[in-house]
């Protein structure tokens, strides 16, 4: 099926109370975006029609989904007036002949998973799970290969009772379908909502042809709590780490090893164990040792780490960062960083030593500035370069001096010392008895 002959309605209109939480539940981030962002990224691989029904703090969804993609349909649910997943559709226009409806709060969908609603012909297709244990759930009754009823626990019979074929609340359907019977819904029941499901009862009255697709329950695992969050985030984690792994990246213990989903990897790289790997960071060829952060960072045929922290807008090429490094929106081609530095706001070239205990002091309270060092520069322990400050190629600065704002010229030695005083016996004057 062409991307022009199905169109997706994807429900993000609740205010998902259960997650105990100020923020709209579709925008809890998982690997480092939005729920509802990886449910769109999805959909828009097998659809151009993408529509998102939202209503609880519809302002902050549209806002931050449109920072991520152009062209997504917004529609405003009248949930005063019109609750529940049927009332959600109830202004919406379909462009295409089959009409997907997805969940906002599913984030482990994929289009492979979405592929069955695709290559299945029937009027309404309705998505189960098969469960072991489908106590709580609504069975799906099931007879020569189609839907005849959803029968919700406290309604069933015994028999129906024994029944695994549970709900799993995706629909395709025809859009004949959604046209004719959406207008019909009645909101006649215990909590006054339309419910989607009673398009699936009229449709099956009139003997519409309603054909049950089985589904993966992991790729359609529902997001109501604070725990569900986190193990939909293992689920994507694992995922995200065997498909970094499956293009040659070396991982050690990968289950410990954090990585957003726009961080992308070229080459063989090597990534550590506790190592958090986040926004659109490109590592290539580089070897990210145990304990590091990198944050929206470039990693270029460098190493870094262990325990250093590559903060956003970083650039390393060539480089060696060791532990407890801190560099900060700098750019470091053919660098060495041993060990206990700050490097902040900073543009360091080929053939530089920074020396332990060096601080870039590029803000003042109020501005932040500039440290430039050229090449071959040799940055002593415990040396503080006070920017804006350029430090030309072939200086040496002596370990403990103050670079304070200015130019070092080329060649040159730069060193700022007190001289040393020493007073005698002073150890036992003070600790006399």
């Amino acid at each position: 099926m062409n991307k022009d002959q199905i169109s997706i309605v994807i429900l993000a209109a609740g205010k998902g109370s259960r997650m105990k939480s100020p923020k709209a539940k579709v925008l809890h981030n998982i690997c480092g975006k939005p729920m509802l962002y990886h449910i769109i990224k999805s959909s828009l691989e097998i659809s151009n029609d993408i529509t998102v029904v939202i209503a609880h703090q519809k302002d902050a969804v549209i806002q931050k989904i449109s920072s991520f993609f152009e062209n997504i349909n917004f529609v405003v649910q009248d949930a005063a007036n019109f609750p529940g997943t049927g009332g959600a559709m109830m202004t919406i226009e379909p462009k295409n002949e089959k009409v997907l409806v997805l969940n906002g709060d599913m984030p482990l969908i994929t289009s492979d998973a979405l592929q069955g609603f695709l290559d299945t012909d029937a009027d309404i297709i309705m998505s189960i799970f098969n469960l072991e244990n489908p106590d709580g759930y609504g069975r799906v009754i099931i007879e020569n290969g189609q839907v005849q009823r959803i029968v919700e626990q406290k309604d069933s019979s015994a028999d129906e009772l024994k029944v695994t074929s549970v709900n799993a609340g995706i629909y395709a359907f025809s859009k004949s379908v959604i046209q004719k019977y959406i207008p019909l819904l009645s909101n006649e029941n215990a909590q006054e909502e339309y419910y989607l499901t009673d398009v699936v009862s009229m449709a099956r009255a009139d003997g519409l042809n309603i054909a049950p697709l089985l589904v993966d329950e992991e790729n359609f695992k529902g997001v109501n709590s604070k725990k569900d969050l986190a193990d939909s985030e293992v689920i994507m984690q694992d995922k995200i780490n065997t498909h970094w792994m499956s293009t040659g990246v070396i991982m050690q213990l990968p289950s410990t090893i954090y990585i957003e989903e726009g961080v992308t990897f070229e080459g063989e790289c090597i990534v550590e164990n506790g190592c958090r790997l986040t926004g659109n960071t490109l590592i290539k060829e580089s070897h990210i040792k145990a304990g590091s952060v990198v944050e929206d960072s470039i990693v270029k045929n460098s190493d870094v780490g262990p325990l250093a922290h590559l903060r956003p807008a970083s650039y390393l090429e060539d480089t060696h960062v060791g532990n407890f490094v801190e560099v900060k929106k700098s750019s470091l081609k053919g660098v060495k960083a041993g060990h206990l530095s700050y490097i902040g706001d900073s543009q360091i070239d080929e053939g530089t030593n920074i020396g332990a205990g060096v601080i870039t002091c590029n803000y003042d309270g109020v501005k932040k500035y500039k440290t430039i060092i050229g090449k071959n520069v040799f940055v002593g322990s415990d040396s503080q370069l006070i920017a804006p400050v350029q430090i030309e190629d072939d200086v040496m600065i002596a370990a403990g001096t103050t670079v304070t704002s200015g130019k070092v010229e080329q060649g040159s030695l730069a060193i700022s010392r007190t001289k040393l005083r020493i007073v005698k016996d002073f150890y036992y004057k003070f600790f006399s008895k």
